[in-house]
């Protein structure tokens, strides 16, 4: 379905896997793979039947960013103020959650895939780094917004200043990772997390993150009134009612997990 040496994608259920397999490139990104990502993650957020993505890289390598032999060949992505950016999906906004599942380097581009993702489960052995620092190669797919929301400016601007690699164990610490998993189980814990998820009202739950980031655009008034439109909405739309039948039948008592049906 995509182009050789770009990606491939596996759909599991209501959970969308999209691998970077480009191992002889450590999963570089070169022009085409960031049309075949972004061409798989508008096909996610179209299909009804998917609720969760997760993005991860072949070979124990998650993403060494872009794709510089390529640059240094002539493949050129324009860096424009509007348009995609040039990793790929990183300008989109998803109506649904993304996850990396991050073994190995993840690092510049790479780095700013990660946290383009709604989640982040990585191997403790994991590298995450802005190692594009050493190479005079600018972040321009959200790392210099993204990694201070993230993780707040000092964090973020040690990481952006020094180009140092933190750990998965580091990295849980500083709020960059959500999850850190045992060395070649990132996949394995996020995929379950991805199907956690998916399992759980998709309505409240896609409103909720909705209200989350539109947040960080709007004065508190404008956002206490964007958060009730979408809690209107979900209302409206009979999940809440759904999920207080069950609650008042004995369902989800003592934290335990609530069926659907």
């Amino acid at each position: 379905m995509y182009p050789p040496d770009t990606i491939t994608v596996d759909d599991r259920g209501a959970v969308r896997v999209v691998t970077i397999d480009r191992v002889a490139r450590r999963n570089a990104v070169d022009s085409r793979t960031a049309a075949a990502l972004r061409e798989a993650f508008e096909s996610f957020d179209a299909d009804e039947a998917l609720h969760v993505a997760v993005l991860t890289g072949a070979g124990g390598v998650f993403c060494a960013g872009a794709d510089l032999k390529a640059l240094a060949e002539g493949d050129r992505r324009p860096v424009g103020d509007t348009g995609p950016g040039p990793m790929g999906p990183t300008r989109m906004v998803l109506s649904k959650p993304v996850i990396a599942a991050i073994e190995g380097p993840c690092v510049a581009g790479g780095l700013e895939l990660a946290v383009w993702c709604d989640l982040r489960v990585a191997a403790s052995d994991a590298v995450l780094g802005v190692y594009c620092r050493r190479f005079g190669v600018p972040l321009v797919d959200l790392g210099t917004i993204n990694l201070p929301r993230l993780i707040g400016h000092s964090r973020a601007i040690d990481l952006i200043l020094t180009g140092r690699g933190v750990d998965g164990v580091e990295a849980e610490r500083l709020g960059l990772v959500n999850r850190v998993a045992e060395p070649g189980r990132a996949l394995e814990v996020a995929v379950a997390l991805a199907e956690e998820i998916a399992a759980l009202p998709q309505r409240c739950l896609r409103n909720d993150r909705r209200s989350a980031i539109e947040q960080w655009d709007l004065p508190l008034a404008d956002a206490i009134v964007n958060e009730a439109r979408y809690g209107r909405d979900t209302i409206a739309s009979g999940e809440t009612a759904a999920g207080a039948a069950r609650f008042a039948a004995g369902a989800g008592r003592s934290g335990t997990t609530v069926p659907l049906s």
